[in-house]
């Protein structure tokens, strides 16, 4: 059984106790136990991720030993609720650590949390067994399980994916291909959304496949821009067979179970933003004391100067929208998180593009050259704006959002 650290044993009773602290006024006070996480997961990133990012940047290796690590430390599976062996951590702790592992390096950090985009529909709608079996392996040992809905014609229009599956008898038998998994060579398990019926509301059904099924096969490591540590595949299903009692929920909702996920993992997605924005910003000031052009350190030019103060301006807000995305979710305000989980992934994402790219600037050559950290932060951040919905789809649905609520005069 693995030690976890103390810090990390947390019972759900917290939430609780966040929601009474809260009613007693506004507050931005981390509580000592998010400041015990938030010391261990930076303390693992400096010391464990830093030194060996570049590294895995450049061979595209998986990074299991970090994962291991992270694992052993309680830094993983951080949902998986406490009768199912998980520390139950919230939401709020989940984007602390979020950051911090993106700060030391974005990949690193989509490996060690991936999982929890498969765990969530498991969590939120699977049966008692499926859960004691499937979030039991995670828990058990480091493995790690991958979401497989995305495929080749079917990105943002998740309606159109064509991946079937035919009932017989008492299993279920799968046909198809998905695209862009992440975790999709590596998975122990795999969360799958297929095609069962004709119309978009009650046409879907969702299911855990084993990763050893007969039939399922990986396609090639993708290379991908950036993080190239976090394993992206295609996966194919040939005639795989599927027990009945994998079913997650019901036959026919596993579309509403799959989109149900994003109000809980978009948050954790703008915390990678948010992490990668802060790293950029450090990383500049540093450099900008250190530079030096016509006599004196680059930071004491005034265009130097304004570009700091506005990446350090909107990693600001990128934390407060990051963290209202995870609060409306910890205390169950009574309304959809949709809204402010959209909000802080779409604002989080566009700025640590921004961010990253300001920091190569700031940087100069030597932000363009491997041999520093700036380019490889730009390259990491790109995929924000694309996956768990592009910026677009968040504009979107926030505006769907927004307007829902003015027409129903809902404030």
């Amino acid at each position: 059984m693995r030690n976890l650290i103390k810090a990390l044993q947390i019972s759900r009773s917290f939430s609780t106790s966040l929601i009474t602290r809260q009613s007693n006024g506004f507050s931005l006070n981390l509580t000592s136990e998010q400041l015990e996480i938030r010391n261990l997961a930076r303390k693992f990133s400096r010391e464990e991720i830093i030194p060996k990012a570049a590294e895995y940047d450049r061979t595209g290796e998986y990074p299991w030993p970090i994962l291991q690590k992270a694992w052993d430390l309680g830094l993983t599976n951080t949902h998986i609720p406490t009768e199912y062996g998980g520390p139950g951590l919230t939401f709020m702790d989940d984007v602390i650590i979020a950051e911090e592992l993106s700060y030391g390096c974005a990949a690193c950090a989509t490996a060690i949390g991936a999982s929890q985009l498969a765990q969530t529909p498991l969590i939120l709608a699977g049966s008692d067994n499926l859960k004691r079996e499937y979030l039991g392996r995670l828990v058990a040992e480091p493995v790690v399980a991958a979401y497989c809905v995305t495929e080749p014609s079917a990105g943002s229009d998740v309606a159109s994916i064509k991946t079937k599956a035919v009932k017989k008898g008492d299993e279920y038998v799968l046909n198809g291909s998905k695209m862009w998994i992440t975790n999709g060579g590596v998975a122990n398990w795999y969360f799958v959304l297929t095609k069962t019926g004709d119309s978009a509301a009650n046409g879907f059904t969702a299911f855990i496949v084993d990763a050893d099924s007969p039939g399922l096969s990986p396609g090639k490591k993708e290379i991908n821009m950036g993080q190239r540590a976090s394993d992206t595949r295609a996966v194919f299903f040939e005639d795989v067979v599927v027990p009945a009692k994998n079913v997650i929920g019901k036959e026919g909702e596993g579309f509403k179970i799959a989109m149900g996920v994003f109000d809980r993992t978009r948050p954790p997605v703008a915390a990678i933003g948010v992490g990668i924005a802060q790293r950029a910003l450090d990383e500049a000031t540093k450099y900008s004391l250190e530079r030096k052009t016509f006599g004196e350190v680059i930071a004491k030019h005034q265009a130097v100067q304004f570009m700091i103060a506005e990446m350090a301006i909107n990693v600001e807000a990128a934390r407060l929208l990051t963290y209202k995305g995870a609060f409306e979710l910890d205390i169950g305000s009574g309304r959809r998180s949709t809204y402010f989980a959209s909000i802080s992934k779409a604002f989080a994402a566009d700025f640590a593009n921004k961010a990253a790219s300001d920091c190569v600037q700031i940087f100069g050559g030597n932000g363009y050259n491997t041999e520093y950290p700036a380019e490889k932060l730009m390259r990491d951040a790109k995929i924000l704006q694309i996956y768990e919905g592009t910026s677009q789809i968040q504009r979107l649905i926030i505006a769907r959002e927004l307007l829902k609520r003015a027409a129903s005069g809902d404030k």
